[in-house]
């Protein structure tokens, strides 16, 4: 485990070993999936897609996906 400091804008620099590992070091543009978790940070490496190239299928499913999370938050909301 590394300690890294948190800088007052909440900067954090990974150090060179962990980014070399994600694969942080040789991406144009590197970029990282923040996500709170069990009272921690999780970091996860992400990459940009241009929509043009994701497949319309895969477009669909998320679309349908969302659709059910959102029924589902409105009828939990409406039974609030």
């Amino acid at each position: 485990m590394t300690a890294i400091p948190v800088s007052r804008r909440g900067t954090v620099t990974l150090p060179p070993e962990i980014r070399k590992s994600l694969g942080l070091d040789v991406s144009a543009h590197p970029m990282m999936l923040a996500e709170l978790r069990d009272g921690g940070v999780f970091l996860q490496p992400a990459e940009a897609v241009p929509v043009r190239d994701i497949p319309l299928t895969t477009m669909k499913q998320w679309i349908e996906e969302d659709e059910r999370d959102a029924s589902r938050f409105w009828d939990k909301a409406a039974k609030a």
